[in-house]
């Protein structure tokens, strides 16, 4: 049975996150009804990320099973034809051993958190960015950021519904930038914790617009307690950019 590794672009907006869920719209949902429309079979997929709701993806990996061959660019043209109605494509496709698993494989995972900073609204950008109207310190963030990189119990920075066996996690890289009106924090860790980034994110707000120092962004992680997470950043900034194999 032939296995193939698809990579997915997505805007989450208009959806529930990646998962199925029983009558409402899921990303998840969507792409297996695609391929169902062009094969006629019913394949479950698996995907590096459960995304949420609002958050969008630029390098979603996704796998599944088909009883037929396909040519895998014949499986990518076929399923974008049917996504046309959806803010979601297939920007890559290819066969893989049937070893392979899109959640279980991945190595690293690479996800960015986009802050619109100025004070007028962003219209073109809305629902793909945080709006913060107030002026916010990148290198300051970045800086504070720093105490976060490494293997740590991440409790204060975890949602309360997160399954993850547990809250210890290691996490490679973590960058702020200035980018003109747009504050870019870019992440890497071979797997978060549900909330994680939107929770380092709204932390770090705190330290940018200058409520909080470097030192208070660690106690707070040493603390392990998730009464000391600053307010969670929205889902809208959030974007999984890409996964490694």
């Amino acid at each position: 049975m032939p296995r193939f590794k698809l990579t997915v672009e997505y805007d989450g907006t208009p959806f529930v996150g990646w998962q199925r869920q029983p009558d409402l719209p899921s990303i998840q949902q969507t792409i297996e009804e695609a391929i169902e429309a062009f094969s006629g079979e019913a394949a479950p997929t698996q995907a590096a990320g459960r995304t949420d709701a609002g958050v969008h993806a630029l390098g979603q990996v996704i796998h599944f099973d088909l009883k037929r061959q396909w040519e895998a660019f014949r499986i990518q043209q076929a399923m974008n034809f049917h996504l046309k109605p959806h803010p979601v494509v297939i920007v890559a496709s290819e066969e893989v051993d049937e070893t392979f698993e899109a959640r279980f494989s991945a190595k690293m995972r690479y996800y960015k958190y986009i802050i619109c900073n100025r004070r007028p609204r962003p219209v073109l950008d809305w629902n793909r960015v945080w709006h913060v109207p107030v002026p916010l310190e990148a290198e300051a963030m970045h800086e504070a950021a720093q105490c976060l990189v490494g293997q740590h119990d991440f409790t204060t920075f975890r949602a309360a519904e997160c399954q993850s066996n547990s809250p210890v996690k290691s996490l490679d890289a973590i960058d702020v930038v200035s980018e003109g009106e747009r504050i870019v924090i870019s992440l890497k860790a071979r797997s978060f914790l549900h909330h994680q980034v939107r929770s380092f994110a709204g932390s770090l707000k705190m330290v940018g617009e200058g409520k909080w120092l470097a030192a208070d962004l660690k106690n707070a992680l040493e603390a392990r307690d998730r009464s000391w997470c600053g307010a969670m950043a929205p889902a809208a900034g959030l974007y999984l950019v890409k996964v490694e194999y």
